[in-house]
């Protein structure tokens, strides 16, 4: 497997501090807007996309996701770079849609920096007769525009990766939940069985880009994206930072060998 580079860095004294964008070291202050455009590229298509890259398996791990969050009626949920409302719409329709959502006092909320990504989840949203149950945010993962100890579940499927400083991250997850909440992380992670990641690695590098070409026109932000899988914590690292952020009951569990993890924890 490719191995993860350093976060962020200072390549000598004085120089402006860097971190990854996949395989490329860019200025800190940058990374936001570079991720925001791949995003902006694929919107349109990042459904479709990721039914093709995954052959529908990213279904069974979001829906992994609901099952172990266990959402009911009357929940207040912030799905972070929930963009398209892939989880938020599926927690919705567990607690019984928009009426229920409505009269029960819960607020599901899609939190995403792309305003191209939260219209897709709109257009889905309208489409399913969901729309009414659903709140929409556009702010970074990194500086929520929400109020402290004010939300019951934080979920985020494949969207920590994108930040540029992860502990900060954290850190507005932490500050967001109530006491007793509940924080649940989908993100690719470290495969753990060997040949399955000698296959994940040529097919990511080599096929990925080539699909993304043809289904959205735009390689290089797939590219991206297969970089950034092997810049994200390994399993037992990420559930390291998640105990030093503060959360509690720290685990996590393996998808397809490791493909994907779900992690979760609490703020107790």
């Amino acid at each position: 497997m490719v191995e993860r580079m350093a976060e962020t860095q200072k390549d000598r004294p004085g120089a402006p501090e860097t971190t990854h964008f996949g395989f490329r070291r860019v200025e800190t202050g940058e990374k936001a807007g570079l991720v925001r455009a791949v995003f902006d590229s694929v919107a349109g298509r990042y459904d479709l996309m990721n039914d093709l890259m995954s052959v529908g398996v990213h279904r069974l791990w979001k829906a992994a996701l609901v099952d172990w969050l266990a959402p009911r009626a009357g929940i207040r949920l912030l799905d972070v770079a929930g963009g398209t409302g892939d989880v938020a719409l599926r927690v919705l329709a567990r607690v019984g849609g928009a009426e229920v959502n409505e009269y029960s006092g819960g607020a599901i909320t899609i939190c995403d920096i792309n305003e191209t990504m939260l219209k897709a989840g709109r257009a889905k949203a309208r489409d399913r007769g969901l729309e009414g149950g659903v709140r929409y945010l556009g702010a970074d993962a990194e500086a929520l525009a929400v109020a402290d100890r004010s939300v019951d579940a934080y979920t985020v499927a494949f969207g920590l990766r994108n930040v540029t400083r992860l502990e900060a991250a954290l850190g507005e997850a932490m500050r967001v939940l109530k006491p007793g909440g509940r924080f649940l992380c989908l993100e690719f992670s470290r495969v753990s069985v060997p040949l399955l990641g000698e296959i994940y690695d040529r097919y990511s590098f080599a096929v990925l880009p080539r699909i993304g070409k043809i289904v959205t026109g735009d390689a290089d932000a797939y590219r991206y994206l297969v970089e950034s899988i092997r810049h994200f914590p390994p399993q037992d690292t990420f559930a390291g930072m998640l105990s030093a952020a503060g959360f509690d009951q720290v685990k996590y569990r393996n998808l397809s060998g490791g493909i994907a993890a779900l992690h979760s924890a609490w703020r107790l």
